[in-house]
């Protein structure tokens, strides 16, 4: 279904031939957010992201950039996270030479003009004032900083207003230097895929672009949880719907109950039909929606539960939360509700990839995160081998009460009163 090459200077090419569409996605995928980072430069992955747009010698404005790819129709747009950065086109397949030489001049060749950064910080700040303003947003935010209190990846991907504010242009490109390095990128291609491909990308980034030195002591802290009791943050707000996001620190992208844990966050809250929309929604009323979802890191993850709530309401609704954890913790789940939640991932897999922006992420996040790629149909086997005792045993594993992380959005001031509310 795919093919990878390896360059000479480690450079990593994926080509995922995709026959029913006439389109091609080619995604630039680099190992590096915002965990890779130091607190003095929390946010410097998402700025660069934001300024490989900005202009190149060949191309020096913005303007020059997306008039290119707006005269071929093409979609194109880039991705922090906290684990890999990825810059993006998706183009018919007659222009995918225009957007393999657009990308590779963003990254090989931007200016990183000292007025152009300058005006840039104020579109972040603005980027990042949005986010807080917004609980719905930011309540995961506030989550994550709690879940993994002392580490990089509890910091925000966007960084602080104070950091963006004085952030300079040498401590920019440095971070750059030393993390976009062909041995940490991985090019995907899919879609329509022409013979030329692989001779276009040596032609405009291979052989023109230079090896840099990743000597820069290590890749990133792991994350390890000494947490040993409840925690609850309170961010005052006067809201009309108070933001809930609780949740529990668990394992990696590559540990093998990350599939498990998946098919319950599904069984959970992943639709319509789940437990947590059923009796949180349905038969109490007491929120529009209802969700929860797992986060994959290398090296860890979490698992969140969110809703939007009456104020009123939150601590009823947080105990019918808590009753359906201890309620799978106890009882686990049924063949049917395991066997429904494995349908409906194999559906969204086929959805999800019938795009081929989606096909080209979804086979280079696993080779920039894992070193290795399983097709859907190997990872679709995965869930198959899930077993109701699987379920039981990981729920059981990770809805510990030592490990209950408790963020809200709304006007309270009492963290007591929710404390108590922690039975599992």
């Amino acid at each position: 279904m795919y093919k990878k090459l390896t360059f000479p200077n480690g450079a990593r090419l994926l080509l995922i031939p995709y026959k029913d569409t006439k389109a091609v996605t080619v995604l630039f995928l680099f190992g590096v957010g915002s965990r890779y980072e130091s607190k003095d430069v929390n946010g410097v992955s998402h700025f660069i992201e934001h300024l490989l747009f900005k202009g190149t010698k060949l191309r020096p404005t913005s303007l020059h950039i997306s008039k290119e790819l707006d005269s071929v129709g093409a979609e194109f747009n880039a991705m922090t996270s906290k684990d890999y950065t990825g810059y993006y086109v998706k183009i018919n397949h007659e222009n995918c030479e225009l957007g393999i030489d657009i990308l590779s001049d963003m990254i090989l060749n931007s200016k990183f003009d000292a007025r152009e950064i300058d005006r840039e910080r104020g579109v972040v700040i603005e980027e990042i004032k949005m986010y807080e303003d917004n609980p719905v947003m930011y309540i995961e935010t506030l989550l994550e900083q709690l879940i993994h209190r002392g580490n990089a990846l509890a910091r925000d991907i966007s960084g602080p207003i104070e950091v963006i504010e004085k952030i300079s242009r040498k401590q920019i490109i440095d971070f750059k230097e030393k993390h976009y390095c062909l041995d940490n990128l991985v090019i995907a291609v899919a879609g329509k895929i022409d013979g030329q491909v692989t001779e276009l990308i040596e032609k405009h980034f291979i052989q023109s672009s230079h090896h840099c030195d990743r000597n820069h002591g290590g890749r990133f802290v792991k994350f390890k949880t000494n947490q040993k009791a409840p925690r609850v943050e309170l961010n005052f707000k006067e809201t009309k719907q108070a933001q809930l996001a609780l949740g529990f620190p668990c394992f990696g992208y590559n540990d093998p109950d990350a599939y498990g844990l998946h098919l319950l966050s599904i069984i959970l809250g992943g639709n319509m039909s789940s437990r947590l929309f059923t009796s949180v929604r349905e038969k109490n009323g007491l929120a529009y929606f209802i969700r929860c979802y797992p986060n994959f890191y290398q090296d860890c993850g979490n698992i969140i539960i969110q809703s939007g709530l009456d104020n009123n309401r939150t601590e009823e609704a947080l105990k019918i939360i808590l009753k359906e954890l201890k309620s799978v913790k106890n009882k686990g789940v049924t063949e049917k509700e395991l066997k429904d939640a494995k349908e409906f991932m194999r559906g969204k897999i086929v959805l999800n990839l019938e795009d081929s922006s989606n096909l080209a992420e979804y086979f280079a996040k696993q080779e920039v995160l894992l070193g290795e790629v399983m097709t859907p149909e190997q990872k679709m086997e995965k869930y198959d081998e899930v077993t109701v005792k699987d379920i039981k045993r990981i729920a059981n594993n990770v809805f510990k009460k030592n490990k209950f992380n408790l963020a809200i959005i709304g006007p309270f001031k009492s963290e007591s009163k929710f404390l108590k509310a922690v039975k599992l």
